[in-house]
């Protein structure tokens, strides 16, 4: 029988166990807006975790070392009291407790640099160590050809061995330029921390942002990888009005309708092995933890 952390499942299986011992872990969750982020689903999937967790900021990187702002300018905002305020893009960390969980997450969000990209990550990775970090989740959003009416698929890869051998991952088969998202991986693996990536895709006949199914993608892969629950709230919902816009764009043109059921067709075709056992058996432990019934009871522990 297996050993199951209440909140967090089968230990051996998770991203974030080690050997069992109970002790909390720690995980920096990082997303860039701009080159790695196809309508903003990753960044924004950081910023609903940041929400949904009541994260609170504990450090912003410097944006003068590592922004061009004539390329990434300077926002003017409007406060609700009327004031107006000066927002720098840059890079900020926060800190949150899974609630319920035995999990800490360090949430990274901000824009691509422009300038120190090396600088820029030694940064992360030495305020990674002083937060106590233990493995590294990278999230980026590529624009692919996918239906928007199906589920958008998220693909999962890791550098690190043992990490493919627990997870059944394989590594990354890209070749060619890379974002910032790709190069923190890179020098998280050379530190010694393990690191995962997670890519989400967007449809890119609807690549502007928001893209909120692609952003619920990347929540359902988030919770499984990690084993923890993550509420939706109304993102389901902004999913759901999302594709219905979407098909009524699609509707108005014959040429786009017609692509779209092209996509439906080889989606279909390509995914009809998944239904299987094991796939409606993960959507359901899922579905129990949603709910907080999640208690490992759900396979090969009954009776």
């Amino acid at each position: 029988m297996e050993n199951f952390d209440e909140q967090q499942g089968p230990q051996e299986e998770t991203f974030l166990s080690r050997d069992g011992d109970g002790r909390r872990r720690t995980v920096l969750i990082a997303a860039f807006e701009g080159w790695n982020d196809a309508g903003e689903a990753a960044s924004d999937t950081v910023k609903f975790l940041a929400k949904a967790w009541h994260a609170r900021k504990v450090s912003v990187l410097e944006p003068d070392d590592y922004y061009d702002f004539q390329f990434t300018r300077p926002m003017v905002r409007t406060t609700a009291s009327g004031e107006r305020k000066l927002r720098w893009p840059g890079t900020r960390i926060h800190r949150a407790s899974v609630p319920g969980t035995s999990v800490d997450a360090i949430l990274v969000s901000g824009v691509e640099p422009s300038y120190r990209w090396r600088a820029f990550t030694a940064e992360i990775l030495a305020q990674a160590e002083e937060l106590g970090v233990d493995r590294v989740m990278l999230l980026g959003a590529l624009l692919a050809d996918v239906p928007h009416t199906r589920p958008l698929p998220v693909t999962v890869s890791s550098e690190d061995r043992a990490l493919q051998e627990r997870l059944n991952l394989e590594p990354s088969t890209y070749q060619g330029p890379t974002g910032i998202v790709g190069v923190l991986a890179e020098l998280a693996r050379l530190a010694g921390l393990p690191a995962i990536s997670l890519w989400a895709t967007v449809p890119h006949y609807v690549a502007q942002s928001p893209s909120p199914k692609a952003q619920l993608s990347l929540l359902h892969r988030i919770e499984e990888v990690l084993q923890v629950p993550i509420e939706p709230g109304d993102l389901a919902e902004d999913a759901d009005a999302w594709e219905r816009g979407v098909n009524e764009l699609a509707s108005d043109d014959p040429d786009i309708a017609g692509y779209v059921r092209q996509l439906e067709e080889a989606t279909d075709t390509a995914e009809l092995p998944e239904a299987s056992g094991e796939s409606i058996a993960r959507e359901f432990e899922r579905y129990l933890r949603r709910r907080g019934k999640g208690d490992g009871r759900t396979q090969g522990e009954q009776g």
